[in-house]
């Protein structure tokens, strides 16, 4: 492999996360400073150190409580000396940030950069309007959403629900094997005392619940809260000298080469921007799927997870029915333990970022009752549905 792998000279230094709940009634702002001062504290370091600051896709007031605190509003909060940052929209999704951060850092721009993700949608919930459903208020719908409202496509759950239709029509997968995500992840949620949704549920219980966008029920839906994670990106050699064993990033995918949509797509049964990056990724590393101790993967809907599944090679495509059912191999205890917090349908819509939070405590053995019994060494965390996404590869530091 001849070119420069440049994000292997950065590192996840420190991790944090505010309390996450349904309807905390507490600001974004409150719920950031309590994440971000988490990971600066869990990396040993203080405020006066961090030099950087991303977030995704930065303040807005457009879907309420979709990210309610921007990047200045936190540099000002923590008096923070910045030589670099980055909140923008038009980024690989959710993972963008961290994208930025690793580049930021391989380029000299910054030593540590704090990468924020806060969402308030449970509390920012009414009888009125429901939080990140376009057309649900008042606005004028544009863009891509001027094709979709006119035919009632308000929520990404109409918009998904076509890649599980289109996947179940091709592939012969049913609900029955769909629903193994779903009851998998309750099962680890179970085990984590900071999860939203805890009650086990059978697959009974999944072919029973309400339909939300027919092949997608409930149960196939995240869940929206109120939280705020914050992961710290630093310089592989500083990170190597603080206080917990750096994770490092091995190789990250973020291309996109099909086009920004959610329906204009050559194969529809999948997601093109996953595919991009999956392909991106594997194509930075020597290391295979099989490597692979642990997948957090995006699951806004199961169908989404399912698609990552396949398009990181842990199973053929087509094939992520058939791998999923029973929900053995995705279990603890399986072959590729998949998102061992809950996952978003369980314990919480964090929007990725609780996700990479999961990885980095699982690599680092501090999973408690949901640790993996045999303490992973490598794990991907990935992001990101319909128009974009991103993946991680990510490895402990011996």
């Amino acid at each position: 492999m001849n070119q420069q792998i440049n994000e292997r000279k950065s590192a996840i230094s420190g991790i944090g996360q505010s309390a996450v709940g349904r309807n905390l009634g507490r600001s974004g702002l409150d719920l950031t400073i309590d994440a971000s001062l988490q990971a600066i504290a869990d990396a040993g370091l203080t405020p006066e150190d961090i030099d950087g600051i991303a977030t995704w896709p930065g303040q807005t007031s457009t879907s309420p409580g979709m990210s309610p605190v921007g990047v200045f509003e936190l540099k000002d909060a923590l008096r923070l000396r910045l030589n670099w940052f980055s909140g923008g929209g038009e980024s690989p999704g959710q993972f963008g940030c961290i994208v930025n951060a690793v580049a930021a850092v391989a380029c000299g721009l910054a030593n540590h950069v704090l990468c924020f993700r806060t969402l308030t949608e449970s509390s920012s919930q009414s009888s009125e309007r429901r939080a990140s459903v376009q057309g649900s208020g008042d606005e004028r719908a544009t863009g891509l959403f001027s094709w979709m409202v006119p035919f009632k496509a308000f929520s990404a759950s109409n918009w998904t629900a076509q890649y599980a239709q289109r996947h179940f029509h091709q592939y012969g997968t049913t609900r029955e094997q769909l629903g193994w995500i779903a009851v998998n992840q309750r099962r680890n949620a179970g085990l984590n005392p900071n999860a939203v949704m805890t009650k086990p549920i059978t697959i009974d219980d999944y072919l029973a619940a309400r339909m939300i966008s027919e092949p997608l029920c409930l149960l196939d839906c995240d869940v929206p809260v109120d939280a705020a994670t914050a992961v710290i990106v630093s310089r592989l050699d500083l990170a190597e000298k603080l206080a917990k064993p750096p994770v490092r990033f091995e190789a990250i995918g973020c291309a996109h080469h099909g086009r920004f949509s959610w329906d204009q797509h050559t194969d529809l049964s999948t997601q093109q921007a996953l595919r991009d990056a999956a392909q991106m990724m594997w194509s930075r590393t020597s290391l295979k799927p099989g490597d692979v101790d642990t997948a957090q993967l995006y699951d806004g809907f199961s169908i989404i997870c399912l698609n990552w599944l396949e398009e990181l090679g842990f199973c053929g495509i087509g094939k992520g029915g058939q791998f999923i059912e029973g929900g053995q191999r995705i279990s603890l205890e399986g072959e590729l333990p998949l998102n061992t917090h809950g996952g978003q349908l369980s314990a919480g819509r964090t929007h990725g970022f609780g996700l990479l939070h999961e990885a980095c405590v699982q690599l680092r053995g501090e999973g408690g009752a949901r640790q993996i019994q045999n303490k992973p060494t490598t794990a991907v965390a990935a992001a990101g549905g319909g128009v974009f996404g991103a993946s991680l590869l990510l490895r402990v530091c011996e």
